[in-house]
């Protein structure tokens, strides 16, 4: 429930689809199980999990929802194995070289064949959409498991008009000036791990941990040229993480005192805990994320068509 990354984009146009029609769409691309012969499966899973059958939930103007993924894994050295095997019997037999279709439907039909027998890996992404801020936040460190999931959405609603956040000055110079102008920004603070790149393709790069990224050693790289693209920071003694110059977070951790306010709540109940903790959750998710455009000269509505 509580996420650990994000990857974040702002409708172009409001939401308005109401939550009955949502789930009605979702309903067109319900999960299933791989076939015996199917490579993978996608489709929208419970929201809550074994603790629900719903495809979405509604809470404190959010709806939250999970795409699943079942993929069949073949060892690559097997299937490598087998197709050489047919290969050399073939160029034996015929006395010539195998052609490039022929190694081609020999691998298709060894996959085929091997399917049935192969091992399942079963992966869930979350999402949630929050009309009100003209948002969808995925919990994902991976960019393509994140357009993945708007991509299932967009095929259930016809259209998705979203797009990534785009800082004018580019995130990058705002994070470099961070540190190079001491210009902190309000509300966070620097953490002890960060990453520098130089400019061009074959560009140095520098990765610190447990670093004073102000020390003069670090400023001294930003000086000959170099950039800030990753950064550690705490943020309001609400979570830590590290924001990227793509504006995606990693490693999202909530404080305990976070976790605290729902102490309260009898664990027995798990329906009314889960509600509580997304509630909870998209809370102070939103206000980070409203905190964190604003360093960028960005809003949660900037995106939106006048």
């Amino acid at each position: 429930m509580w996420f650990k990354n994000l990857y974040i984009f702002a409708f172009t146009r409001p939401f308005t689809t109401s939550e009955e029609e949502l789930e009605k769409a979702l309903q067109e691309h319900v999960f299933a199980p791989c076939a015996k012969t199917e490579m993978s499966r996608f489709g929208w899973s419970s929201a809550l999990g074994k603790h629900g059958d719903r495809l979405l939930h509604h809470a404190n103007g959010c709806i939250l929802l999970n795409a699943r993924k079942e993929e069949k894994l073949l060892p690559a050295a097997v299937v490598k194995e087998q197709l050489e095997a047919k290969v050399a019997q073939l160029e034996q037999e015929h006395s010539r070289k195998a052609t490039k279709k022929e190694k081609e439907q020999f691998k298709e039909d060894i996959t085929f064949e091997l399917l049935p027998r192969a091992f399942s890996r079963i992966s869930d992404t979350q999402g949630y959409i929050c009309p009100d801020k003209n948002i969808i936040v995925i919990n994902s460190s991976s960019r393509n498991k994140a357009e993945d999931f708007l991509a299932l959405l967009r095929k259930c609603l016809g259209s998705l008009p979203v797009t990534s956040f785009a800082p004018p000055a580019g995130a990058e110079t705002v994070m470099t000036s961070w540190l190079l102008e001491q210009n902190l920004p309000e509300r966070f603070v620097i953490g002890f791990e960060g990453e520098l790149k130089a400019l061009g393709e074959d560009a140095a790069v520098i990765k610190c941990k447990n670093q004073d990224l102000l020390s003069d050693e670090i400023l001294a790289h930003l000086n000959t040229d170099k950039q800030v693209v990753k950064i550690a920071f705490d943020y309001e003694q609400v979570l830590s993480c590290i924001l990227c110059d793509d504006l995606s977070v990693k490693r999202v951790k909530f404080h305990e005192s976070v976790f605290e306010q729902n102490d309260d709540i009898d664990n027995d109940d798990i329906l009314v805990k889960i509600d509580a903790d997304f509630t909870l959750m998209t809370g102070e998710l939103n206000k980070f994320i409203d905190d964190m455009l604003a360093q960028f000269d960005l809003a949660t509505n900037s995106y939106l068509e006048s």
